[in-house]
C-alpha cells in the first residue's frame, strides 16, 4: 500500500473510542478524527444561531455553506472555535437532536472525507459502514452498559451513575434503530469488548490486526 491507511473505530458511547482512537492514532502517527465532535461543534453553531433544533428544514438550511473544520487547535465551525462547549450538557443533547438530520450527515460526511487525505484513526458511529466504508482496516469496540456507564461517571465527574446507565441504553436503543446510518458493526469490522480490558490491551489487539495486514504506518 503507497497511501496512509484509514482506521475505522465504530462503537455505542462509553465503550472507549476516542480514548483508544487518540491512544491509536499517536501509535500509528495518523491524524486522529472525533465524528462526534463535529456533530457537537454544529449543535452548538445551531444554538448559537437559536435555530429551533426540532426544525429540521432549519437546521439543514442553516448547515449550508457551514464551514467545520479541525486542527490541533480543536474543532472550528466558520472559524469560532467551539472545543470549549463541546461536553456541555444542552450540547451533547442538540448533537443527538440533529445527528439524524440527513442535511447535517451529508455536510459532515464530506467534511471528514475531506480529513483523510493523509491517512486517519476516525472514530464515531458510522465511521466504518457510511463515512468510510472501504476504511483499511475497521473495528467495532464494545463494552457491557453498567462498564460504560462508569466510564461515562469518571469522565464527566458525574456521581448519578445509575442516570448515566439509563441515558446510555436509551442511547444505545435511539441510535440501533434510527432510520439513517443506525449503530452497528459493519460486516467486515473486527468486534473488540472492552469490558474486561485495560486501554494498553486494546491497543495491542488493534495493533495485532493492523501489522497483520501489513498497513504502512510508523
Amino acid at each position: 500500500m503507497s497511501r496512509a491507511p484509514i482506521i475505522a473505530i465504530d462503537g455505542p458511547a462509553g465503550a472507549g473510542k476516542s480514548t483508544s482512537a487518540r491512544a491509536l492514532a499517536q501509535r500509528v502517527g495518523l491524524a486522529y478524527l472525533d465524528s462526534g465532535a463535529l456533530y457537537r461543534a454544529v449543535a452548538w453553531k445551531m444554538r448559537d444561531r437559536k435555530i429551533d433544533l426540532t426544525c429540521q428544514a432549519d437546521v439543514e438550511a442553516a448547515c449550508v455553506g457551514l464551514r467545520v473544520t479541525w486542527s490541533p487547535a480543536g474543532v472550528a465551525v466558520d472559524g469560532a472555535l467551539a472545543t470549549e462547549h463541546l461536553r456541555d450538557p444542552e450540547v451533547t443533547l442538540a448533537s443527538a437532536v440533529i445527528a439524524v438530520y440527513p442535511g447535517v450527515r451529508n455536510l459532515l460526511i464530506e467534511t471528514q472525507r475531506g480529513m483523510a487525505g493523509d491517512g486517519v484513526v476516525a472514530e464515531g458511529r458510522d465511521i466504518g459502514t457510511v463515512v468510510f466504508p472501504n476504511a483499511d482496516v475497521k473495528f467495532y469496540l464494545d463494552a457491557q452498559p453498567e462498564v460504560r456507564a462508569a466510564r461515562r461517571a469518571k469522565e464527566t465527574q458525574r456521581i448519578d451513575t445509575a442516570i448515566l446507565l439509563n441515558e446510555i441504553v436509551a442511547r444505545d436503543d435511539r441510535d440501533s434503530h434510527r432510520a439513517v446510518a443506525p449503530l452497528l458493526p459493519a460486516a467486515d469490522a473486527i468486534v473488540i469488548d472492552s469490558t474486561p480490558l485495560t486501554l494498553s490491551e486494546v491497543i495491542d489487539r488493534m495493533m495485532a490486526e493492523i501489522r497483520r495486514r501489513g498497513l504502512r504506518v510508523s
